[in-house]
């Protein structure tokens, strides 16, 4: 069977050499075709992978309606964030395994004599934010449980921040200033930015480069430093000016994330939700009844609707043109094939089975694969090269040419390929000999 095999290879290539322009039309059709799809499904896996598929399933987001069905009426929905009351009410109540607030502030860097300040982003947060998103330390851990209580003067830096100002070595136990006021390093992750930044997704920072530091929350909020994220208030709430105004009114601008290890937590954590939001409405603070939810990650992906509607557009026009360079191999290679029938006739007539020609016809077509898969290969990664012209600077980066891509390029590409020659070659294996002998 292994020489068979290789003798019909030799004749695919003879075949392919006898008609030089008509191979050049297949391979082009199925190069172009295959490149146009993977190019656009590699900015589609980039953007909607599971950043943590370990762990997705555990990870949750609540959601509280403290605006009320009059919201929804001017066109809005449930908000994304929580107002602080709200955070820090799920927060005291500790009702999941981990747990934490975040939001987004910015700071000054005063780094020492002859350098120059300079401005980092990150997040203000719980120290149960690093064992619940599995975040990787290459010096150090985040800070104890006691720091949040104490609005500690702590902080954690990515290895980025570490370099710029520490030369890379361990910084741990070393002093950081921030806007004025000394932070002492207690952990260095190391690199880390889940793509999408799935804990931050409701202030459209899901492709933003990676945070450079981490906070006490109870330490920001001390600070009084604002959010840098969506402050959302509706209608006059809010207004009122003040620091802790703000912290008390109905404005959103928190986000809280959960660690429930199993379905009975989630069962328990939705009660619990439930009952929380009766009785703020029993106390008069919600007029209405409802309104809470609770998503996990991968929902909360979905509902924030993360993948970017151009991604899932530009995939479905990508096939489409795949599927129209198969229509057009189909008529080539039915063409190719049907011009051989006095051939085929011949070796029928001398013994050949139906069984042969398939295989003869087919590995030709794999043939043709091989080579526009290459050929789509090399388009694919200018395609990547140049995908910044059709995408976002920051979703266009996320695709990349790796072994995964190299190799689906060419499995589709023959499969493709292959496939399309089905209906030609089962034509071409019931040529009738007897009519192809007597034409000849």
């Amino acid at each position: 069977m292994r020489g068979m095999t290789g003798y019909y290879f030799r004749l695919a290539l003879r075949s392919l050499r006898r008609n030089p322009l008509l191979t050049a039309l297949m391979v082009l059709a199925i190069g172009f075709g295959v490149a146009a799809s993977m190019t656009t499904y590699a900015v589609f896996r980039a953007v909607s992978g599971n950043p943590l598929p370990d762990k997705s399933a555990q990870l949750f987001v609540p959601q509280i309606d403290n605006w009320g069905p009059a919201s929804r009426k001017s066109g809005g929905d449930i908000p994304d964030s929580l107002s602080y009351t709200d955070a820090m009410a799920l927060m005291r109540a500790h009702q999941a395994k981990r747990q934490t607030a975040i939001y987004p502030v910015s700071y000054t860097v005063v780094p020492g004599a002859g350098s120059q300040p300079f401005t980092v982003n990150g997040y203000a947060t719980y120290t149960d934010f690093f064992p619940m998103f599995d975040v990787p330390f290459r010096y150090g851990n985040g800070w104890a449980s006691e720091h949040d209580t104490q609005r500690a003067n702590v902080i954690v830096i990515s290895s980025q921040l570490n370099q710029s100002l520490f030369g890379g070595t361990n910084s741990v136990g070393h002093t950081l200033n921030l806007d004025g006021h000394d932070y002492l390093v207690v952990g260095v992750t190391a690199d880390w930015n889940p793509q999408p930044r799935f804990y931050d997704v409701n202030n459209n920072r899901s492709f933003a480069d990676a945070p450079d530091f981490y906070l006490p929350f109870t330490r920001a909020v001390d600070m009084q430093s604002a959010t840098t994220g969506n402050n959302n208030c509706f209608g006059s709430t809010g207004r009122a000016p003040g620091w802790d105004s703000w912290l008390h009114s109905e404005c959103d601008w928190v986000s809280l994330w959960l660690e429930l290890p199993n379905a009975a937590a989630v069962t328990h954590y939705k009660s619990y939700l439930e009952g929380y939001v009766a009785e703020q409405t029993r106390g008069g603070r919600f007029r209405w009844t409802g309104g809470a939810q609770l998503f996990d990650l991968v929902g909360w992906l979905d509902h924030e609707q993360v993948v970017p509607p151009e991604t899932r557009v530009s995939m479905m026009v990508a096939l489409g043109f795949l599927l129209v360079c198969l229509v057009n191999t189909v008529g080539l290679l039915l063409a190719k094939f049907m011009r051989r029938a006095g051939e085929i006739g011949v070796r029928r007539a001398l013994g050949a089975s139906r069984r042969q020609i398939y295989v003869q016809f087919l590995i030709e077509a794999w043939a043709i694969g091989v080579a526009g898969g290459l050929l789509g290969l090399l388009l694919t990664g200018v395609g990547v090269f140049g995908i910044g012209l059709v995408f976002e600077p920051a979703i266009a980066r996320l695709a990349q040419v790796n072994l995964t891509l190299v190799g689906l390029t060419l499995l589709v590409s023959m499969a493709a390929t292959v496939v399309a020659a089905l209906y030609p070659t089962w034509r071409a294996a019931h040529v009738q000999p007897a009519w192809q002998l007597k034409s000849n």
